[in-house]
Formats: structure tokens, sequence, C-alpha cells
């Protein structure tokens, strides 16, 4: 029972920090407004993930591996649109 609640516990918390960038990502996409949004924090978000990824290797598991591995490309995909958002702003 006590392994059962922790893998809960655990699968929940990566489950919400995996997904918790979705919106932010649907909404510069329908949007396409960068204001309010800021690159030093994505930036430290998508290497934060990276850094995870590297100890979920460095400890072998796949969970922290996974979970953090999807997180980055959301993230990625975040800054990527963000930046393309911006440069086409300044391109008017």
């Amino acid at each position: 029972m006590r392994n059962a609640f922790i893998n809960a516990v655990g699968f929940t918390a990566a489950t919400l920090t995996t997904f918790s960038f979705v919106p932010q990502f649907l909404k510069l996409i329908k949007t396409k407004k960068t204001e309010g949004l800021s690159l030093m924090m994505m930036m430290q978000i998508a290497i934060g993930l990276l850094l995870w990824i590297v100890y979920g290797l460095l400890r072998k598991d796949i969970v922290l591996i996974s979970a953090n591995t999807v997180g980055f490309f959301i993230v990625f995909a975040t800054i990527i649109v963000f930046l393309r958002l911006k440069g086409e702003k300044n391109e008017n």
C-alpha cells in the first residue's frame, strides 16, 4: 500500500509538472501575443528540465527521464514560437 501511494504521488507530480506549460503554449499559439512572457524564465525552465533529464539518466530513472523530456519539448516549442513571433513583430 505504501509503495502504491508513493508511486501515485510521483505520477501525479510528474503529470502536473510535465504538462504545466501546455496552457501557455496553446495561448501563445492562439493569441500570437508574446507580451507577459519572459524568455529568461522559459530558458531557465528548459535548462532545469535538461538537468533533470541528466539526473534521471545518471540514476537510470525512467520516470524522471520521460516526464522531463516531454516537458522540455513543450517548453522548447514554446520558446521557438515565442522567438518567431518576436521576430515577426520586429519585422513589421
